[in-house]
């Protein structure tokens, strides 16, 4: 856990977040600034910084949040509908916190948004 960030915080229960799934390697929460209906936060509960930082252990957590997506998209009733992922590395890209997460976006149409 690294003290200073609000992921490991929510994982280790410090700070409440509400969850849309739970398991072993993640945590699910819904986004407390939606950019759509659906914004749910897919993270791992081990903190992983960027992408080329990777070990291979480390790389099959990020992989795992990707795997998990279907199964958050069911719980929130928008599997068929469809759904967007996001992963943002480096500040160019939008990253606002070092610990990798994914975004699960959905719940209107969002093929003007890239």
């Amino acid at each position: 856990m690294k003290e200073d960030c609000v992921f490991c915080k929510i994982v280790a229960g410090e700070v409440p977040g509400q969850k849309i799934h739970e398991d072993a390697k993640v945590i699910a929460i819904s986004d407390i600034n939606p950019v759509a209906p659906v914004h749910v936060l897919i993270i791992p509960k081990k903190h992983l910084g960027k992408l080329e930082m990777l070990n291979e252990e480390e790389m099959e957590v990020a992989g795992y949040c990707f795997q998990i997506a279907p199964v958050v998209a069911r719980a929130k009733k928008i599997l068929n509908e469809g759904y967007r992922l996001v992963l943002n590395q480096g500040e160019n890209a939008g990253q606002e916190l070092d610990h990798l997460h994914l975004h699960l976006l959905a719940g209107r149409n969002l093929k003007g948004m890239g």
